[in-house]
């Protein structure tokens, strides 16, 4: 079939895009995750075209449960008017959460209000439910957005690079391979295929109505008065509650051992005979939790890893991976979907700075403003989980505040766009010598 250009193909309604100064930069991202989604709406943002495919059939898919995003990617949020608004009614309004044991007895409250103040605005909800207003406002901005579009492979050379998808070939000077932990991507930036990994962990996870947790007086307490967030914590387990929308809805995960191969599945439906044998002694308010959760609300959800990239951009530096693609987190960093942003914040501004000539300097530049970064923020989630799971219980009660989640500034205080900006010369001169 005949190649594709990207300036072929329209974008949106092109309403956005005569208000900015167009750096003719093309760019085709595959994945409409938030990495994907962010890397569209930032490059749309800084000038450039955007062309995202993505292979999910409809925007009607409701994609897993609760997400969070930390205020390092609430201020980029922000900047998108009318996102933040669109958000405040579906997200998490608490301003602590309750850490018990595994039995039931209160160890720790931990506040976050101060912390909020400080850092910036911090966003939790149904990762669907976000999803579709970032979907939407991508839209809105100019943003092509092709469904049911299979990429069965990437392609670069000096002076392009592109991907076969449906069949077609279509090329732009860059590509963002946004396509997840089982990228096709990673394939040609690494040289060879590199399987997932069992972490050695899964997570039982649902979202639901809490109507019915709202009649029963082990968990009404949980909804009946707003927004709530409940942790327990136990050897080698933890299982998180989360009450949202002022209460009528509810969330819950429970993370714990498992080593069967990923290759049996990655996502599937859960058990909830199974949850509740491997919630055994805990206390009846999580087991309540779990019996009354709807059989088709429950997932299995195995937590994959990979070992970290020696580099995410190609050869020529025509591609590059972003997001989960690059670089899987753990859900106890709580910082995937952040760093996901951030990624997306961050390559635009790069790409604005050195011109459509000097694409691939962006990409090396991208990487190199965001690898070790990225790197230090994934190992928090292995940190967090093994405080939790390893904890000395007679320990903690001595001293609860060793079981608190770190809200640390070097992560939550960080502003990708801001930073691009003013280490873009000494990264390039970095990269030059």
């Amino acid at each position: 079939m005949a190649p594709h250009a990207l300036d072929d193909q329209p974008m949106g309604d092109g309403s956005t895009l005569d208000k900015r100064t167009q750096t003719g930069i093309q760019v085709i991202v595959v994945g409409a995750g938030f990495a994907g989604l962010t890397a569209a709406i930032e490059c749309i943002r800084k000038g450039h075209s955007c062309l995202v495919l993505e292979s999910y059939r409809n925007t009607n898919v409701q994609l897993g449960d609760i997400i969070s995003f930390g205020s390092n990617s609430g201020r980029i949020f922000q900047r998108w008017p009318g996102v933040p608004e669109k958000l405040a009614p579906i997200c998490h309004v608490s301003d602590h959460i309750t850490f018990n044991d595994w039995k039931g007895e209160h160890i720790y409250t931990q506040y976050w209000g101060s912390e909020e103040e400080n850092f910036g605005k911090r966003y939790n909800g149904h990762r669907g439910e976000i999803h579709k207003i970032l979907f939407d406002y991508a839209i809105e901005q100019g943003v092509e957005i092709r469904l049911g579009q299979q990429v069965s492979e990437y392609w670069e050379n000096d002076d392009e690079a592109g991907v076969i998808c449906n069949g077609d070939r279509i090329s732009a000077d860059v590509v963002l391979g946004a396509d997840g932990v089982r990228s096709k991507a990673r394939t040609l930036v690494l040289g060879y295929d590199d399987k997932p990994k069992p972490s050695g962990y899964a997570v039982y996870r649902a979202w639901m109505d809490s109507a019915e947790l709202a009649k029963n007086d082990l968990t009404k307490d949980m909804v009946i008065n707003g927004d709530t967030h409940t942790g327990w914590l136990g050897p080698d387990i933890h299982f998180l509650a989360a009450s949202i929308k002022d209460g009528k809805e509810f969330s819950w995960v429970c993370t714990h051992k498992d080593d069967r191969d990923v290759d049996e599945g990655w996502s599937e439906p859960g058990d909830h005979e199974d949850a509740c044998r491997i919630l055994e002694g805990w206390d009846p308010a999580v087991h309540t939790i779990v019996r009354m959760t709807p059989p088709e609300k429950l997932i299995d959800w195995k937590l994959v890893y990979r070992d970290p990239l020696p580099t995410w951009i190609s050869p020529k530096a025509r591609i590059s991976l972003i997001g989960d693609a690059a670089h899987p987190f753990l859900p106890t960093s709580i910082q995937g979907a952040s760093q996901a942003m951030e990624d997306g914040a961050c390559i635009a501004v790069c790409l604005e700075l050195a011109g459509k000539k000097n694409a691939p300097l962006a990409l090396k530049a991208f990487e190199a403003m965001r690898y070790d970064r990225v790197k230090a923020a994934q190992k928090t989630g292995e940190t967090t989980r093994d405080k939790w799971h390893k904890a000395d219980f007679d320990r903690v009660k001595k001293d609860p505040e060793s079981i608190k989640l770190k809200r640390e500034e070097w992560i939550l205080n960080h502003d990708a766009e801001a930073h691009a900006y003013q280490n873009w010369s000494k990264v390039i001169a970095g990269l030059q010598h």
